[in-house]
């Protein structure tokens, strides 16, 4: 029996890349799997999916820029399951543009879901685990809390808080709770797809030739939540072995 079995996951942005691939990884593992998101059509199917091979997994529709959403799934998973061992702070887009675009409403949009989104996944997880004396937050990050690219200031910032905020909350709560920043470098998603700016299309094209698939980054979460109790995996940076010229 691994350190995975029996525990608690809640995964936001589950309905594909990551987030689906990470759900699919730890039910198989034989963890139960909360998985949240907005297109709840893609949960069921998963679900459905996952359910017919023995699996562990429910959803619920969950927008992580609404904290009353969050609150619920988890609530959600402690009422179905029990307990809460591990969010999985997910959730994110990435409609990259130069500043100059002026596109403000897509900037709006990444820092309520890249960075409010992470914030509101600790304000609803965080309580529940001081009150049980355990539990772990594995943030979604990228290889843009970094470093920074032409056409990603605002994307590579929200990163950044990411990686700040996760830093922060691993030195605040001390040696019962677990927390985990981990770092995709380019990865098969699509996240892309939300691109709106031409330039900033074609400069992701190229940038995009070499991908590792979502279930690295799969992996890469589940070894972190498998370590003993007592080992707390900070910093996990993942990147395709191929570089680009």
């Amino acid at each position: 029996m691994s350190n995975i079995t029996g525990k608690v996951v809640v995964i936001t942005g589950a309905s594909s890349g990551i987030g689906e691939a990470t759900a699919q990884l730890l039910a198989h593992r034989g963890a139960h799997v909360v998985m949240g998101a907005r297109r709840t059509e893609r949960l069921d199917a998963l679900a459905s999916k996952l359910q017919s091979e023995g699996c562990s997994i429910a959803y619920q529709s969950l927008d992580v820029t609404q904290l009353e959403q969050m609150e619920s799934i988890i609530s959600y998973a402690q009422s179905r399951f029990g307990r809460l061992d591990v969010v999985v702070n997910n959730a994110g887009v990435m409609p990259l543009s130069s500043l100059a675009a002026l596109k403000i409403e897509e900037w709006n949009r990444m820092i309520d879901v890249n960075i409010r989104g992470v914030l509101h996944g600790i304000a609803a997880g965080l309580p529940v685990m001081q009150k049980q004396g355990f539990g772990q937050f594995i943030n979604i990050a990228s290889v843009g809390a970094y470093e920074v690219s032409p056409t990603a200031a605002v994307y590579c910032a929200t990163k950044y808080a990411v990686r700040a905020i996760t830093d922060g909350l691993r030195q605040e709560v001390g040696g019962d709770i677990r927390v985990t920043l981990v770092s995709p470098g380019v990865t098969e998603s699509e996240l892309a797809d939300s691109i709106t700016d031409e330039q900033a299309s074609q400069l992701m094209k190229v940038y995009r030739r070499n991908s590792i698939p979502a279930s690295a980054i799969a992996r890469t979460i589940m070894f972190a939540i498998e370590q003993p109790d007592d080992v707390d995996v900070n910093e996990l940076v993942v990147r395709p072995t191929v570089r680009l010229a």
